[in-house]
């Protein structure tokens, strides 16, 4: 609702247990909302200090909805008439009549709106808008007067009604953009275009404070009001002390989004330093934080996931299949087992079947290792591989720094 800015929350469980998914799932049903994901070595691979590229993404998740009211000419166009000059050389003339069901009216042309007529192929019987500020020319379909039995319309062509009233109305037209894009757009001469190259650098402090005070004054006037948005950082463990006390004070801030966290691991060292804490984010930083603990699925919504897993690659599987699948994911990993339905396919392909069964599930299975055997493996074969380092003694367990 964006009543309390600054909340966070971390979603702390095993690989695999559908956080990013969760993630996924809140920006589809967000919708106007900013939604900004990111993943926490982002920061690290920037060629920006690590504060820089976290402010970006807070402001990248915070959007401004924009008011203002903009003049439009809307009505069916009843003809079109270019004059070109004879020799071809001249500047274009013409008139443009166009009506509603009220009145009618004949309008000069200049060369700029000859061009995007021209552009945007309109023609007597069409209903259209033009934006007096901008000049710019909206097709909304054809008339239904124009509508015969025996006019030939491809499958795309609408047909609305003629508008009624004044040619000239005026419209309130919305905009939502996010604090980031204003912050590029005025921080440098070439502002507009750094928002396709993605190359915005760093943006001074200063050119922050007057964009903030600009849209304070906007939405004093009712011209426009702020719309925090969701930021998912996932991996927040790969952050360092640094990264966490610039969270803390951002948190705090007026404008900041609601701040969602993903992390897999248990108790472990603050990168940069020798201290263990939980998930490897320091203590003070997580008293901030509401924990939604992230649990295994059961074997049910295994079944499930991978129903609609070979819905969407388009694999039909037998009922015998799925069940022996469902039972590889819970003894390895889901991961694992999305993976062994395309291949499963191929191998059915191979077979001359159109489903997978039992028989492609198993060859598949014992063709790619999952990590528990791959695991095995290594340790059985441990001598033939290069710079082998494992030292007979620690053989059965991975050796962890």
């Amino acid at each position: 609702q964006g009543k309390i800015s600054g909340r966070a929350i971390m979603m702390a469980g095993a690989p695999g247990t559908g956080k990013t998914a969760i993630a996924m799932a809140m920006s589809q049903e967000l919708g106007d909302v900013p939604f900004t994901s990111i993943a926490s070595s982002e920061v690290f691979s920037l060629e920006m200090s690590k504060t820089e590229s976290l402010t970006q993404a807070f402001r990248r998740s915070i959007g401004v909805r924009i008011k203002e009211e903009t003049e439009i000419i809307e009505g069916e166009v009843v003809e079109i008439q270019i004059d070109r000059s004879v020799t071809g050389v001249g500047p274009k003339t013409g008139k443009l009549t166009l009506k509603t069901t009220d009145m009618e009216t004949i309008y000069d042309l200049g060369q700029k709106m000859i061009t995007s007529l021209t552009k945007e192929k309109v023609m007597a019987g069409d209903v259209i808008q033009i934006d007096k500020a901008t000049g710019r020319i909206t097709r909304l379909g054809r008339s239904f007067t124009r509508a015969r039995d025996f006019d030939a319309t491809g499958a795309d062509v609408k047909f609305v009604q003629c508008p009624e009233g004044e040619l000239q109305t005026r419209k309130e037209m919305v905009h939502t953009v996010s604090l980031h894009e204003i912050d590029v757009i005025n921080s440098r001469q070439q502002g507009y275009l750094a928002l396709f190259s993605g190359d915005t650098g760093e943006i001074k402090p200063e050119v922050r404070d007057q964009i903030n005070q600009k849209i304070s004054e906007w939405c004093e006037e009712g011209k426009a009001e702020i719309v925090p948005g969701v930021l998912f950082i996932d991996e927040i463990h790969i952050l360092d002390m640094e990264c966490f006390s610039f969270l803390n004070r951002a948190l705090e801030d007026a404008m900041a989004p609601v701040v969602i966290m993903a992390s897999n691991r248990g108790m472990s060292r603050i990168r940069g330093t020798n201290y263990q804490s939980p998930h490897g984010v320091p203590i003070d930083f997580l008293d901030r934080l509401l924990i939604i603990s992230t649990q295994a699925y059961s074997a049910d919504e295994i079944k499930q996931i991978l129903k609609i897993r070979c819905d969407e690659e388009e694999v039909e599987m037998t009922e015998d299949a799925l069940a022996v699948l469902t039972k590889v994911a819970t003894e390895t990993s889901l991961r694992y087992a999305i993976h062994l339905i395309s291949t499963g396919l191929l191998v059915a392909q191979k077979r001359q079947s159109s489903k997978v069964d039992v028989v492609d599930i198993k060859r598949v299975y014992s063709l790619f290792l999952d990590e528990g055997r791959s695991i095995q493996y290594l340790n059985d074969y441990q001598n033939e591989f290069m710079y082998n380092e494992i030292v007979p003694a620690q053989s059965n367990s991975m050796v962890v720094d």
